[in-house]
């Protein structure tokens, strides 16, 4: 097997891009999908003592296939600790215990702000979404926020329809204005495109790496801002044979992965 295997599939990719965020030793929150994907190769490969959890109560889950909700049994079986929602997004989360946080939504825009409330005016939309859950939360207090989405112009418009969930909001300062914790925000927007990343500066998502295949001018026509592009901007790495190995033995040796294509992640 080379370093690097040509056969991956671009939820694969994106996946192995999420895990490579997570740091040794991170405590993690995650939902199902990219998310428990990412924080599993993550602990498998390069971060063997992060610690994943559930907004529904499970400390350091060790599923032995990819959970299907928040809620599903396969969560359980050599957990730490099985609590409740007020133990993880009070006493983990509001006490300032979480590292990072993965989440996605119908919009996000050049700020990171997610939307999951509604398309169009709140009054008048043209769709209801789901709303926050837990994300509002875990997007004010989450030292790093990680965001998967698809690329086109009205998934990241570059300003979502309603504010559901806070990123940089309006850019710098904003977050401190809210009185938003120090240190928080989001960190980093992966697409099925692209990495983004965002200034420190201004706050505001500019292109760091296009996925193998992709160009820049396809990326910047895809996105709903004038988005800016890095200096040392360059190819995103793919999927090394480790996290292949870990995707296709341990994690999900029966594909579920290839769904999120059907779904457009392609």
């Amino acid at each position: 097997m080379t370093d690097h295997p040509n056969d991956y599939i671009k939820p694969e990719l994106m996946a192995c891009c999420g895990a490579r965020e997570i740091r040794d030793g991170d405590v993690v929150v995650v939902g199902t999908g990219f998310p428990t994907m990412s924080a599993n190769i993550a602990k498998h490969t390069h971060a063997p003592r992060a610690v994943m959890m559930q907004e529904s109560g499970v400390y350091d889950a060790r599923p032995r296939r990819p959970a299907l909700s928040v809620g599903d049994a396969c969560l359980n079986p050599g957990a730490a600790m099985i609590g409740g929602l007020v133990d993880i997004m009070g006493m983990f989360l509001q006490g300032g215990w979480i590292d990072v946080g993965f989440l996605s939504g119908s919009q996000v825009d050049r700020f990171g702000n997610i939307n999951t409330t509604c398309i169009g005016p709140y009054d008048q939309p043209k769709s209801r979404l789901p709303g926050s859950g837990g994300a509002n939360p875990i997007g004010a207090m989450a030292r790093r926020v990680l965001i998967i989405a698809q690329h086109d112009p009205r998934r990241l418009p570059a300003r979502v329809d309603f504010v559901t969930t806070p990123g940089y909001i309006d850019g710098a300062g904003a977050r401190e204005k809210w009185n938003l914790p120090a240190g928080t925000g989001p960190h980093v927007i992966i697409t099925n495109k692209a990495v983004l990343r965002f200034d420190p500066e201004t706050k505001e998502a500019y292109l760091a790496s296009f996925h193998p295949g992709c160009t820049i001018d396809e990326i910047r026509s895809l996105t709903g801002w004038d988005l800016k592009v890095a200096d040392d901007v360059h190819e995103t790495e793919p999927p090394r044979a480790e996290e292949l190995q870990v995707i296709r033995e341990v994690l999900d040796p029966h594909r579920m992965i290839k769904i999120y294509e059907s779904k457009g992640y392609v």
